[in-house]
């Protein structure tokens, strides 16, 4: 399994990136086709990602898309990914599988500017995510577990197959938007790879919202990853800043999210 990083800007697409997305991808055995392929999930689809995911994989290949919460941040390339879907190329291919919390095909309308009639069903399949419930996707069993944001959110865990050991199983947890939660630790716990947003510094002091460096070093000194990711950081915030104040509740490995970064989960990254 491996963790490519499509856009990991906090809060908007910046000048270095897109906004949040990232592409999970497993090779598994495929039924229908009879044969071994690779399973494509995105987490999230923020402003200017979508044309990113592209220069990676046909979106026509996306398996699923994750939804953490519904903030056009985190959600706003649906809709190109819907234009591809009903009057592209991937028009020929079944819905793709969209997961998310129970307002989401409601806040892709509103993005849309459509009203109810609109049921995308000819391009999406929706999947409610709920506490815990975990959802196969192939060779991947994704794991929903709620956050604390200003708006209904889940962070994922998700398991599947070590890149050269398919007899092993690898998990990473991406937290979505949240500030330090018992549910996020919880299904953080022992993850090879914790990727976690860090949306504010110490200077920002709203809770329910995001967590900064340090509130992350503690979720980290908790769960004990084999590796950390930090994402969402504003384009604005010096990454030295977030590091020193991660480092102050957390001594372990520490990586920083860049645009096509690839990182192999309970493995060597690049």
């Amino acid at each position: 399994m491996e963790l490519r990083i499509i856009g990991c800007t906090g809060s908007m697409s910046g000048p270095e990136s897109s906004a949040s997305c990232y592409l999970v991808r497993a090779r598994g055995f495929d039924a229908q086709q009879g044969q071994e392929r690779w399973w494509n999930i995105a987490l999230d689809l923020g402003p200017g990602s979508f044309g990113r995911l592209w220069r990676h994989i046909k979106p026509c290949d996306l398996d699923a898309v994750f939804f953490s919460h519904c903030h056009a941040d985190h959600i706003a390339d649906i809709i190109s990914l819907h234009v591809y879907k009903r009057w592209g190329p991937g028009a020929q291919f079944p819905p793709i599988l969209v997961i998310g919390p129970q307002q989401t095909r409601h806040r892709i309308r509103q993005i849309d500017g459509c009203d109810d009639t609109e049921t995308y069903e000819g391009e999406f399949s929706f999947i409610e995510a709920s506490e815990g419930v975990p959802i196969s996707v192939g060779p991947l069993t994704l794991t929903p577990y709620a956050g604390w944001h200003s708006v209904p959110s889940y962070g994922v865990r998700i398991e599947g197959p070590h890149a050269t050991d398919s007899a092993r199983r690898v998990s990473l947890f991406y937290t979505g938007d949240t500030d330090e939660c018992e549910s996020i630790i919880r299904g953080a716990q022992g993850a090879d790879l914790l990727l976690s947003e860090v949306g504010f510094t110490s200077a920002d002091t709203t809770r329910g919202i995001h967590m900064d460096g340090a509130r992350v070093g503690r979720v980290a000194t908790q769960t004990q990853p084999g590796q950390l990711v930090l994402t969402h950081i504003q384009p604005w915030v010096e990454v030295a800043q977030v590091l020193g104040e991660l480092r102050s509740t957390w001594s372990g490995p520490v990586s920083v999210a860049q645009e096509d970064r690839i990182f192999q989960v309970g493995g060597i990254s690049s």
